[in-house]
C-alpha cells in the first residue's frame, strides 16, 4: 500500500474543494470497499477526504409518499426505517440481504451505489484489466468468468455490477442527488449508472469532486407489493448470481403495472423494460411471466462458463412475479 493524506471535514463545500484540487483526491465514506482497495494497490489516492461527519444521514418522508435518503445513511438505519419497510419493502430486503450485519452497520447508502466491481481480475494488479488501466485488456473475456454479465456487456468489460440495492433503487426510478463545484444537479438513478462500452473505466457521471448527497425515491404505490430474490452460490452474505427487485399491481386478474430490475447479470444494474412491456395488460400468470423473462434475456450475450445465466435471470423473474401474485395468478 502506498502512503497517502487524509483529511476529515464536516463541510460539505470543504471537502469537495480538497478532493476537487487533487487529481487523486478522493471521498472517504463507510470504506467498507474502499479501504480494501487501497490495500491491494488497486486504487491509489493521494489524498482520502473522509466526509462521515457531513449532516447526510437522515431518512425523510416526502409528501405523497416518497423518500429521501441522505447519501451517509447506513444500510441497517435504511432498511429498518418504518417508512422503508412499509412503503419499499423491496429497498429494505435488497439491504438486508446485501451484506453482513457488521458491513450495514457501516457501510453508506451512497458509498454503496459507487463500490466497484467484485471481479477477480480487476482486483488483481498483475492482471489486464480495462476498468483498473484503460486499454490492458479484459482477462475475464476468456478467463473464468462464471460470475461475469450477460446483458450490457462490451468486449473491452463483461463485470457484473455488485450492488443489491441498486437493483431495488432502478427499478423504483429513483434519483440521485449530486452536489460539486458546478452546483447542484439531480441524475436518474439509470443514468447514473453506465455501460461499459468502450470506456469501462467510466462507471458513473459524476465528475471529479463531485459528491453525492441524497437519493429520492418517488411515490410508489405499487411498491407497497414488491419483493428482492437473490440467488447466489450460498446463503451466507455471497455476490447475487442472479437477482430480481419485483413490484406489480394486478387488477381484474391481468398486469396493470409492473416494475422489474435484475442484478448479478448485468455490467449494471439491469431495469428489465422488455420484461415490463411484455407483460402490461396480460394474464397474471406462469406462463405470461415465463414469456415476459425470456424476451428480456433473447439479448443476452453469455461466455461459455456463465450460459447458466440466461435460463437463472429467466426462472428468478418468473419466481418473484408468481411470489407477488400467489392466489390471484390464473
Amino acid at each position: 500500500m502506498r502512503p497517502f493524506s487524509y483529511a476529515r471535514t464536516a463541510d460539505a463545500d470543504a471537502a469537495i474543494a480538497a478532493v476537487r484540487e487533487r487529481a487523486d483526491g478522493a471521498f472517504l465514506a463507510g470504506g467498507t470497499t474502499a479501504v480494501d482497495l487501497v490495500r491491494q494497490n488497486v486504487l491509489r489516492p493521494g489524498l482520502l477526504v473522509d466526509i462521515n461527519d457531513l449532516p447526510l444521514t437522515g431518512i425523510e418522508d416526502l409528501p405523497g409518499g416518497g423518500l429521501r435518503i441522505g447519501a451517509l445513511a447506513r444500510m441497517s438505519d435504511v432498511a429498518g426505517a418504518p417508512g422503508v419497510r412499509e412503503r419499499f419493502p423491496v429497498i429494505s430486503q435488497a439491504l438486508l440481504l446485501g451484506a453482513s450485519a457488521q458491513l450495514r452497520n457501516m457501510a453508506s447508502l451512497g458509498g454503496n451505489l459507487c463500490q466497484r466491481v467484485r471481479c477477480s481480475y480487476f482486483r488483481d494488479t498483475a492482471s489486464p484489466c480495462n476498468k483498473r488501466d484503460p486499454g490492458s485488456g479484459c482477462a475475464a473475456l476468456d478467463g473464468f468468468n462464471r460470475g461475469h454479465a450477460v446483458l450490457g456487456t462490451s468486449d473491452k468489460c463483461i463485470a457484473t455490477h455488485p450492488s443489491d440495492v441498486a437493483v431495488a433503487l432502478v427499478a423504483l426510478d429513483a434519483i440521485v442527488h449530486t452536489r460539486g463545484p458546478a452546483g447542484e444537479r439531480a441524475i436518474g438513478i439509470d443514468d447514473f449508472f453506465l455501460l461499459p462500452g468502450d470506456t469501462p473505466e467510466r462507471e458513473h457521471p459524476l465528475e471529479h469532486g463531485e459528491l453525492i448527497t441524497a437519493i429520492e425515491v418517488p411515490a410508489a404505490p405499487v411498491a407497497r407489493r414488491s419483493v428482492y430474490l437473490k440467488f447466489r452460490d450460498r446463503e451466507s452474505y455471497e455476490f447475487a448470481l442472479a437477482s430480481v427487485a419485483a413490484a406489480v399491481r394486478i387488477e381484474d386478474g391481468t398486469v396493470a403495472e409492473v416494475r422489474l430490475a435484475l442484478g448479478g447479470v448485468g455490467t449494471k444494474p439491469w431495469r428489465a423494460r422488455r420484461a415490463e412491456a411484455s407483460l402490461l395488460g396480460q394474464p397474471a400468470t406462469g406462463a405470461s411471466f415465463a414469456e415476459a423473462a425470456r424476451q428480456e434475456l433473447a439479448i443476452a450475450r453469455p461466455r461459455p462458463l456463465n450460459v447458466f445465466k440466461v435460463e437463472l435471470a429467466q426462472r428468478a423473474i418468473a419466481r418473484a412475479l408468481a411470489t407477488l401474485t400467489d392466489g390471484e395468478a390464473r
